[in-house]
């Protein structure tokens, strides 16, 4: 009798019930009492109710998904330390509607969260006293008071554990791992700890390759057998590697399973890239006309390693050619000898001019960050202008030589490496030069320049960009200087809204250089939604200029950007606001501008 009655009152409650569960389309769902918007984000992608977002569904089956919705918000919530939140799940329905469509609302009082109240961390082993892995257990988060987050608490654990591995500690493990939520006294506590087993040490390392000459390669190692292992020194090995270029496929490997009195043998296995690069392409400038580019780069020429590249640029009025041979370098800094000679023919309204050098340098890389280039040049210039003061046209002008022979260091600094993504770059270089009269230049001269960039990114969405660049020449010689030699101010690298070297002491409509130079740039970007598309605003400020005081010329404008599979693209319109040529000048570039 008692379970007839309990059936009966279970069909009315049934029955009673029937019509707020009936048949409908739930539209959208609305989750309110989150700011937080990947909070919010996490619990959208937890409801399977998304997944039935259009489609009419059935009464119980509408009926299940409401009612595990609940749970499917709490358990997202639990990442973010709140494990005892307050959720109530609306779907107002109209009285005998047909084919309704519903819009679910989820609204969450999140509560207090669940807070650490005891970190036990601990290394047994000699991982124990090691300097980096106790800075490691320091730095641990969340600390104690501090609300437990499953993503900061799993990012600790994991960068112990990558630490462990990097420093050669193959054998290290967990002796325990454990977290206790008291969702009562919304507490969490933890319990880690790891044992490390011995540290082991660099083992022989071997080069798998069939081209390169023996102990050519085995240069780049510059640890010693048997030193502590540190995974550092193979990522500064492959960087190595991949600056050679030689190689289309480079893996590195450490095997602890083969390690004798435990030091661990590398093995290294290359595979050769190939071996001629050739390029072709078409240019034109405002000043040099319309032109072919074309280019042959030998990544090796013989087994020892050796480069050749060749680089023509033949425009109706400029035509350049670069020719380098390159041979590495190991000793002291990873780097290159090279020597390169360079000529360059410039024919156009207002000047003749020409140039051949040759240069000899060693390039070396100082660190991650910064790279150093001392070379020695023997330049042979010769130039005649062929406009006067007024414009006039001067075709009987005298032509001018100069021989110059003299050092150069170029040190150069950029804290973003290949493939990063950082929010925050910082580009720059130092260019000290100068020659004496005596030693094979035409006059005496010191020359220092300094140029940097500095970006932030703010998201995708945008970024602001400086760019600056001062440069001076310690000479009473400065006639007798080529135009190479001199300063100049004005194009896209330099000053927008002023054509390439407009700026400046000049003849006619041709900037002579000057003794210092002197820019500045502020630019932001904006790209809407965070797309590939977006644009720019600038201001461009500076001067080539012989005396003290630079007379700043300012320039404005707007640009195009497209983040392009093969690189940034700029296009940049800009308008000088002191006597410019021209109007507008417009600039197209394409790569990364570092």
């Amino acid at each position: 009798m008692r379970l007839f009655s309990r059936l009966a009152t279970f069909v009315l409650l049934l029955c009673a019930s029937a019509p707020a569960f009936a048949a409908a389309t739930v539209e959208r769902v609305v989750i309110e009492g989150l700011d937080d918007e990947l909070m919010a984000e996490n619990v959208r992608l937890a409801l399977a109710l998304n997944d039935s977002l259009g489609r009419r569904l059935g009464e119980s089956r509408l009926e299940y998904l409401l009612s595990e919705a609940v749970a499917e918000a709490r358990e997202a919530l639990e990442p973010f330390g709140y494990y005892s939140p307050e959720i109530t799940v609306e779907a107002p329905r109209r009285d005998g509607a047909e084919d309704e469509r519903l819009t679910v609302t989820l609204r969450i009082e999140l509560g207090d969260p669940v807070r650490v109240r005891e970190s036990d961390l601990s290394i047994e082993g000699e991982g124990g006293d090691d300097l980096y892995l106790k800075e490691d257990l320091a730095d641990f988060r969340p600390l104690p008071g501090e609300t437990f987050d499953h993503t900061t608490y799993e990012a600790s654990k994991l960068r112990i554990v990558r630490r462990l591995a990097d420093r050669g500690y193959f054998d290290a493990d967990f002796t325990h791992r454990r977290v206790e939520v008291t969702r009562a006294e919304q507490a969490a506590d933890i319990h880690l700890g790891w044992v490390s087993g011995i540290r082991y040490g660099m083992g022989p390392t071997t080069f798998h390759q069939d081209y390169f000459s023996p102990g050519l390669l085995e240069k780049l190692v510059y640890w010693d057998e048997g030193s502590y292992f540190h995974q550092g020194r193979l990522d500064r090995l492959r960087e190595s590697l991949v600056g050679l270029d030689y190689f289309s496929s480079i893996d590195i490997q450490a095997d602890p399973d083969r390690a004798v009195d435990g030091d661990v043998p590398i093995d290294v296995t290359l595979v050769r890239a190939r071996r001629n690069i050739y390029t072709a392409g078409l240019s034109y400038g405002s000043e040099s006309g319309p032109g072919i580019r074309l280019g042959l780069d030998r990544r090796y020429i013989n087994s020892r390693g050796h480069k050749l590249s060749t680089h023509l640029d033949y425009a109706r009025k400029r035509k350049t050619l670069l020719t380098q041979y390159r041979i590495p370098a190991f000793a002291w800094l990873d780097g290159w000898y090279t020597v390169a000679l360079q000529a360059s023919d410039e024919q156009t309204d207002y000047i003749d001019l020409r140039h051949l050098e040759l240069i000899g340098s060693r390039s070396g890389q100082l660190d991650d960050d910064w790279t150093a280039i001392a070379s020695i040049h023997a330049l042979r210039e010769s130039w005649r202008y062929l406009e006067d003061e007024n414009g006039d046209a001067t075709p009987e002008a005298v032509r001018r030589y100069a021989t110059f022979t003299y050092p150069s260091l170029q040190v150069d600094y950029l804290n973003a490496p290949l493939g990063s993504n950082q929010p925050n770059r910082l580009a720059g270089s130092v260019l000290l030069r100068g020659g004496v009269a005596a030693l094979g230049s035409d006059a005496n001269f010191l020359q220092a320049q300094i140029r940097a960039r500095w970006s932030r990114d703010f998201g995708r969405n945008s970024a602001l960009i400086l760019r600056g660049e001062y440069g001076h020449t310690f000479t009473d010689e400065l006639t007798s200087m080529p135009p190479s030699l001199r300063f100049f101010a004005g194009g896209d690298r330099s000053i927008r809204g002023y054509a390439w070297r407009e700026v400046g002491p000049r003849i006619g409509r041709y900037a002579l250089g000057a003794k210092n130079v002197l820019t500045a740039s502020v630019e932001y970007e904006y790209y809407p939604g965070g797309g590939p598309f977006g644009g720019a605003v600038f201001v461009d400020t500076g001067d080539a200029f012989d005396d003290r005081t630079p007379n700043l010329h300012t320039g404005i404008g707007v640009g195009f950007r497209w983040r392009s599979p093969v690189g940034p693209v700029r296009i940049d319109v800009g308008h000088g606001l002191k006597n410019p040529d021209s109007q507008f000048q417009i600039y197209l570039n394409i790569g990364a501008d570092l």
